[in-house]
């Protein structure tokens, strides 16, 4: 199953962090499944590190690397999650969260977030 990770589970699984349940943990790292990271999650991550609004343990570089090292997929920008993001309600305001949603949608992902306005939208999220 291809599943893609809102930026927060990235971070969460990357540092180790506690609040990512082991259920979740167990689906990232079962090998039938592939994850796939958004750029748009880079993105985010690198304004937010950049503008020292967020501080986390690993490097971009490092990042760079688990990609590479575990085949995760990137996930570019398709012109048709532009279309998925005009036609979205606003129950959610963050940019970047909103992004997620439309590739969600127009790729037919399920997505792991513990974000809970993501649920507001026809998407399949796993918590």
């Amino acid at each position: 199953m291809r599943i893609i990770i809102d930026t927060h589970v990235l971070i969460w699984y990357l540092n180790g962090d506690e609040d990512l349940p082991v259920h979740l943990i167990k689906i990232i790292e079962d090998p039938n499944n592939i994850i796939v990271i958004s750029v748009v999650s880079l993105w985010e991550l690198t304004i937010k590190i950049s503008s020292k609004k967020l501080e986390i343990d690993i490097s971009l570089s490092q990042i760079q690397q688990y990609i590479k090292s575990k085949d995760v997929e990137l996930l570019d920008i398709q012109f048709d999650s532009f279309v998925s993001l005009l036609d979205l309600p606003y129950h959610h305001r963050d940019p970047f969260g909103r992004m997620l949603i439309a590739q969600a949608i127009s790729q037919n992902l399920p997505i792991i977030s513990a974000d809970r306005h993501f649920q507001s939208y026809p998407i399949n999220v796993i918590w």
